[in-house]
């Protein structure tokens, strides 16, 4: 594999020392994953964020082997991982994304919709501005991935948004994260938490 494209940074697990193999969604190649030297040093800490829109080159020798990953920094949502329910939206939109596709399928739409549901977690006053862009996110991964799903959600205010949000939490679990449960329905779980608190709600 030998590419070079913009895109959105979805996880890095340690590796090493001081590498981190990093998950990225391309618009061209879907999800692709690479290996970063020196991706926990100080230079690359604040690049190897999730959400953070980048441009990737990944080289290797054989489609057997992992790539090895340089990135260059195009846009950080580091300012927005300091405030709770950005932060919570943002790692977990990235997570589930970076559990779920399979590697190296395109999925364009998915990266149109990502790159649309952070803009608007980053420039929108308020949760009410991009819960809605969340649930047409999570509704286009059921549709892409082969559960259904149906066209992509309008909502009338941001309750609407919300039990739309809760609604989709059965397919999500049960189609999408089958198996594998674990740190990703737990960050759904925390967003759903402080979106609770807009919505009113006092059951969480």
């Amino acid at each position: 594999m030998n590419l070079r494209a913009p895109a959105i940074f979805l996880s890095a697990r340690p590796h090493g020392e001081t590498a981190v193999i990093g998950r990225f969604l391309t618009e061209e190649y879907g999800m692709v994953a690479g290996y970063i030297a020196g991706g926990r040093g100080r230079q690359l800490r604040p690049v190897v964020i999730p959400g953070n829109l980048v441009e990737v080159e990944l080289r290797s020798k054989s489609d057997s082997q992992l790539p090895f990953a340089r990135l260059e920094l195009l846009q950080s949502r580091g300012p927005w991982l300091t405030e709770p329910l950005p932060a919570a939206a943002i790692n977990y939109a990235a997570a589930l994304t970076a559990t779920v596709l399979p590697e190296r399928n395109p999925y364009p739409a998915l990266y149109e919709a990502m790159s649309g549901l952070l803009d608007a977690i980053c420039n929108a006053p308020s949760a009410r501005g991009w819960l809605g862009a969340m649930v047409v996110y999570e509704t286009l991964l059921l549709r892409d991935l082969g559960y259904g799903g149906g066209a992509a959600p309008v909502f009338a205010d941001f309750d609407d948004a919300f039990a739309a949000f809760d609604r989709l939490f059965k397919p999500i679990e049960k189609h999408l994260l089958v198996g594998t449960y674990g740190d990703v329905m737990s960050a759904r779980n925390l967003l759903r938490a402080r979106l609770a608190r807009i919505a009113g709600h006092t059951d969480t």
